[in-house]
């Protein structure tokens, strides 16, 4: 049976998940997730996308992504095959690293650009990982507050407001706030 066919975003942006086959690990260090932002910032070069959010878990990616030159999907597998080359050949393995081809949601308002941008920011708290979304390593929220070199920040801070202070006032107060927000989830296969 053939795959369906992705639905198109008509701003471009989508959230994107990545989960390690079987749910295993696909970061076993701090080098791996960074060598994983290395080539996300690589290849923002090739493929022009945009990246307004993302979070590295233990068996799963999240992004945000807009995509721009290239189609995403020519983007997303430029990066999920060049990361498994690299993983593959550090823990000399051989194989498929992620399940399936990557999920996506299509992002078609600011309203959820939002509300999925706090979904990946808050992933690792919401698995109990941390206490606050300022502690998780792992995720762009923090270059939201400090200086950062991968995440549009100015087009998110810019749906807060147009002043800089206030926009990230209200940014941090926004990913304060309980919620119940859904998003894109794994399909499981029983």
């Amino acid at each position: 049976m053939p795959r369906t066919p992705r639905e198109k975003s008509p701003t471009g942006i989508y959230h994107i998940i990545m989960r390690g086959v079987n749910r295993q690990r696909i970061f076993e260090d701090h080098e791996d997730r960074q060598k994983l932002l290395e080539k996300l910032f690589k290849f923002r070069g090739v493929s022009g996308y945009r990246i307004f959010a993302y979070c590295l878990m233990d068996n799963h990616i999240h992004i945000l992504i807009q995509e721009n030159k290239e189609p995403l999907s020519r983007a997303m597998k430029r990066l999920s095959s060049s990361y498994v080359m690299y993983f593959n050949h550090k823990y000399e393995r051989v194989g498929h690293l992620f399940q399936e081809r990557y999920r996506s949601e299509v992002v078609d308002n600011d309203r959820y650009l939002l509300t999925a941008l706090r979904y990946i920011h808050q992933n690792p708290l919401k698995a109990k990982m941390v206490e606050d979304v300022t502690s998780y390593r792992w995720s762009s929220y923090n270059e939201y507050l400090n200086d950062g070199y991968l995440v549009d920040k100015d087009f998110v801070l810019e749906l807060f407001g147009p002043s800089r202070e206030k926009a990230l006032a209200q940014f941090i107060a926004f990913h304060g706030e309980i919620n119940d927000d859904k998003c894109i989830e794994m399909k499981n296969r029983e």
